[in-house]
């Protein structure tokens, strides 16, 4: 079975629910979909769900142990922040379960066509992404460290990497004995290669490209001029029903990379905050509940937080 994952917590709620209706329109309403928790913070999430028979939340406790102790034994500090479960490697309990083939979307994604063609290539690979990341490998690799291209040629890092925001793969990979062969090729020195300020993304880079199980992306793999852009940082995609195209094709995905939760909630909750494609995301946000849609003045100027800014966001979370 075919399904598409995510992983949230009622922090992202807007954005999830954001992304199960784009789900719902651009692939369709009886798509399954598995929400793996980040956190046990998901009371908005259960009572969101009820009303969506496709929708699933992950509770398999034993798998999610697993994983977390794979990332306890790669990274301890990573995993305790504040004193709670520091979640996002859950989304690696895809490898367990429930779809035999999947497709993983961060939470703040936007789903803007049916996924068919990724699916198919998974039938020549066992590993799926459709990003640009490979042209800045500074956010996967430490490209300080002496030892990096003993472990990966600058050939692989310089097309092989990728986000961990979108990718689709299969249930099965990296399964106990492959787990132990990468903590323990990270314990004898590997660690020192992988960045260490974003999380899974570096670990999970490491784990593809270390395993060496069959991999593609289709900003690599589809002719010139025939991929397309994924970002939000990109402003020149152009919206036609509720969709976004690049240079007249549509994207397979829309990542709103880099825009605080609290950013997205205060514009639901009807400021007048200011993102790119703000619209396209309240249209999501509120597809099944239009009436309950923020009447918002005209768009102000979007400007990344300033530092005051960012220590007011610190101060609400905490």
């Amino acid at each position: 079975m075919n399904g598409i994952c995510t992983l949230a917590n009622d922090r992202v709620f807007d954005q999830l629910v954001a992304l199960l209706n784009s789900i719902d329109a651009n692939i369709g309403r009886a798509t399954p979909v598995c929400i793996y928790p980040f956190d046990d913070q998901l009371d908005r999430i259960r009572a969101e769900i009820q009303n969506r028979p496709n929708v699933t939340l992950y509770n398999d406790e034993a798998s999610m142990r697993q994983w977390d102790e794979f990332m306890q034994r790669i990274d301890p500090e990573k995993l305790d922040q504040k004193k709670r479960l520091y979640g996002a490697h859950r989304r690696f309990c895809a490898f367990d379960a429930p779809f035999d083939r999947f497709i993983y979307m961060d939470a703040d994604t936007l789903a803007m066509s049916s996924m068919r063609h990724i699916f198919e290539q998974l039938d020549d690979h066992d590993w799926v992404v459709y990003d640009f990341q490979f042209l800045d490998p500074s956010k996967i690799y430490n490209l300080a460290s002496p030892k990096l291209h003993e472990v990966f040629s600058a050939e692989r890092i310089g097309k092989e990497i990728f986000c961990s925001g979108f990718y689709a793969s299969k249930r099965g990979l990296f399964g106990a004995a492959q787990r132990e062969e990468l903590i323990a090729a990270l314990q004898a020195g590997d660690r020192e290669i992988l960045y260490g300020g974003a999380g899974e993304q570096p670990v999970i880079n490491y784990m593809v490209m270390k395993s060496g199980i069959k991999s593609c992306n289709l900003a690599h793999l589809l002719p010139y001029g025939e991929s397309t852009g994924c970002s939000v940082t990109s402003k020149h995609f152009e919206e036609k029903d509720h969709v976004l195209y690049d240079r007249d094709r549509p994207l397979t995905y829309l990542h709103y990379i880099g825009i605080q939760p609290q950013r997205m909630e205060r514009v639901c909750q009807g400021e007048n905050v200011a993102f790119p494609y703000r619209d396209l995301f309240l249209y999501y946000r509120f597809l099944h509940q239009p009436e309950k849609r923020p009447v918002l003045s005209e768009l102000p100027a979007y400007s990344k937080p300033t530092l005051v800014e960012k220590v007011l966001q610190k101060l609400r979370r905490a």
